[in-house]
């Protein structure tokens, strides 16, 4: 029991005390000639007892006050923190209104901080993404993070490319209170993209074309870099208990190879009839042009492996499972009229290597998201997502 509580109920019975010796004066003709001494006494224990009362006051006060100094100085230290992200941060309510920004986020809007709080950012969207903007951010009652690429307006110098993650912070009852953003602007990324896409044909010229057929390992070799021209090759290493582990997928435009990584194991299987040709460091070492467009190649596959590695982070194997749909839909996937057609044929051992989990298992949710419609296959067994 808290302190104000004791002393409230000591307080309480002083005052009835009080009060049953008023009642015993008022109601005798000729009060006893001890009532007087018995009221003084009774007086004296209610000013010692208001007394004790200030002091614990003014204890629990001195004490709150200190509290409150720390919770000022950390909230001040956070706010300044805040303000020294080199990102855009922003925090809003669940309809979108926001409610705190930082300097970063306001150079990206091209506003000062304080005309931004109170704006919607859905307003603040590019008009061509709000489709696109409302359908991720459906999500977000299903999951608590949400990560998306959307154009937002710059005010008076037309739009900017931002890499968007969306937290869901939660309150006591475990709603949803708030939502907090994260903007990188991700505009000379996208330079960068649209650059490569107009130079990279030049590191297919004139080379020798090396194919596989599905199911045929690629030789590795420590001083070349293989180009994938055409299909998908699975890349896989093995885990301390035996276990093929799926660590990456590289599709049209993507580089792998044995100097690309430390694993003591790397394996690289092709999934379809694949399309390669070979890259050598010395060529590399002797071109600025070719080991420029590498390095976006090689920046294109970390960002990839990332993604894979982000799936063992998921507790629960059905998340773990459904965000491995999501990457498999934005890497391998083609949209068809019913939904996402995933390029290749992966087995239910792929998704239970890439998910950290059991075939059986695996096998057992796929089976569940086919009833639920969430998935379905072609006639060529080729999977189709309708997530």
């Amino acid at each position: 029991m808290s302190n104000t509580s004791l002393l409230s109920q000591r307080i309480e019975k002083i005052h009835e005390r009080l009060t049953q010796l008023y009642q015993n004066i008022t109601s005798s003709s000729s009060p006893a000639p001890e009532l007087l001494p018995t009221a003084l006494l009774e007086l004296g224990i209610v000013s010692e007892a208001l007394q004790l009362a200030m002091n614990e006051l003014l204890e629990q006060s001195e004490k709150l006050n200190f509290v409150q100094d720390k919770v000022n100085i950390e909230r001040q230290r956070y706010q300044e923190l805040f303000e020294l992200l080199p990102d855009g941060y922003l925090v809003t309510d669940m309809a979108y209104v926001i409610q705190e920004a930082n300097c970063a986020a306001a150079q990206l809007f091209n506003i000062q901080q304080q005309f931004l709080i109170g704006k919607s950012l859905t307003a603040l969207v590019f008009s061509e993404d709000c489709s696109s903007f409302e359908t991720k951010m459906s999500q977000i009652n299903q999951r608590s993070r949400i990560d998306m690429s959307i154009r937002f307006q710059r005010y008076h110098e037309g739009f900017f490319n931002a890499a968007v993650t969306v937290n869901a912070a939660h309150n006591r009852q475990n709603t949803s209170s708030n939502l907090c953003w994260l903007l990188r602007d991700a505009t000379e990324m996208k330079r960068a993209e649209l650059a490569l896409e107009r130079t990279d044909d030049d590191l297919y010229k004139d080379r020798l074309i090396h194919s596989f057929n599905r199911g045929e390992i690629i030789p590795l070799e420590h001083n070349k870099i293989w180009l994938v021209s055409q299909g998908v090759v699975k890349l896989t290493t093995m885990s301390d208990r035996g276990e093929e582990m799926l660590i990456g997928l590289a599709r049209n435009s993507m580089v792998f190879g044995s100097s690309l990584t430390i694993l003591q194991t790397y394996e690289a299987i092709a999934l379809s009839k694949v399309q390669l040709v070979s890259i050598s460091h010395t060529e590399v070492s002797q071109s600025p042009q070719i080991a420029q467009i590498l390095l976006s190649l090689i920046s294109q596959r970390l960002r990839q492996t990332e993604s894979f590695l982000s799936i063992y982070g998921q507790i629960r194997v059905e998340d773990r499972l459904y965000h491995l749909l999501e990457l498999l839909k934005q890497e391998i996937g083609q949209a068809v009229e019913d939904g996402t057609r995933l390029c290749v044929r992966l087995t239910h051992q792929d998704f239970a290597s890439a998910c950290c989990t059991t075939r059986v298992t695996i096998t057992r949710l796929l089976g569940k998201l086919q009833q639920e419609g969430k998935i379905a296959f072609d006639t060529n067994n080729h999977m189709l997502l309708k997530l």
